[in-house]
């Protein structure tokens, strides 16, 4: 069994890892995406350790973006980045812009996925249509998101300055359409639907970089995404700043007691010795 000086240095450590992390959280609280971490702890012979580092994938309040092309997805997903050398991955944070060659992308270069419309707004999959109906099925069914995804362009034509030649303006509605619109908004044609996808498991998703995850085996496939998405808006840190602070003066009062234990121990231990030597 482990002394009472092994299981306050355990304790210690799981304590500073707690702090850091509740640190990480109060820093990020205005930074928007920013998925607030959560410890759980597990208690055994030799004190107190984490057990998890746990992703709250809450929902986030809106904030305004710096411009219509910025998203806030309000439901449960992620929008869906495809990077440069072809990998996938998944973020909250809508900080979408098009490029000097219209092409949806985010601040990291990766591309903005959505689906193919007809004119009757039905996804395109090959030559073959797919109903609103059967994508809805498809989600809630929680069945596998099969459908290709693609890159959003919206070249402008530098002949006319129109948006794929013959658009003056785009839209996007709350359900993801992206439309071209002419003839003084009079006519409004669906080109694209943003593609978004959730997780059975979404705790299970690895965070390569801060906001940006890729699945994993704990996560499972990507099914579809459910909620509305607003252009013009971002997505605010879900942290609760009240509980975290909360926490974090729990945490000093707990390394204040697990320091004074390990100083007792060692004091004791001191005078032991010199005790021995007399």
């Amino acid at each position: 069994m482990n002394d009472m000086y092994t299981t306050a240095i355990n304790t210690q450590k799981a304590t500073i890892q707690w702090m850091d992390m509740l640190a990480d959280n109060l820093t990020n609280v205005y930074s928007p995406g920013y998925r607030e971490n959560k410890a759980t702890f597990k208690t055994f012979l030799g004190g107190a350790v984490i057990d998890h580092n746990i992703k709250n994938f809450g929902q986030g309040k809106s904030t305004p973006g710096t411009s219509n092309e910025n998203l806030f997805f309000e439901g449960t997903g992620f929008f869906v980045l495809r990077n440069p050398e072809g990998s996938v991955s998944y973020t909250r944070l809508g900080d979408f812009t098009f490029d000097s060659e219209g092409v949806y992308r985010a601040p990291n270069g990766a591309t903005v996925q959505g689906y193919i419309l007809n004119d009757k707004g039905e996804i395109m999959s090959g030559t073959k249509s797919i109903s609103a109906d059967l994508y809805e099925e498809t989600a809630l069914k929680g069945g596998a998101m099969s459908i290709p995804t693609t890159n959003i362009k919206l070249w402008i034509d530098p002949n006319n300055g129109k948006f794929l030649g013959k658009y003056d303006e785009y839209e996007i509605k709350n359900d993801g359409t992206i439309y071209g619109k002419a003839d003084g908004g009079n006519r409004s044609v669906p080109l694209y639907k943003i593609a978004t996808a959730n997780f059975h498991n979404p705790s299970g998703l690895y965070e390569v970089k801060d906001g940006l995850f890729v699945e994993t085996e704990d996560s499972g496939k990507p099914v579809v995404g459910r909620g509305e998405i607003r252009s013009g808006l971002l997505e605010q840190s879900n942290i609760d700043f009240k509980n975290n602070m909360a926490d974090y003066q729990q945490a000093k009062v707990q390394m204040e007691l697990v320091n004074a234990l390990i100083k007792t121990n060692k004091d004791l231990l001191q005078s032991a010795m010199e005790m021995a030597t007399q």
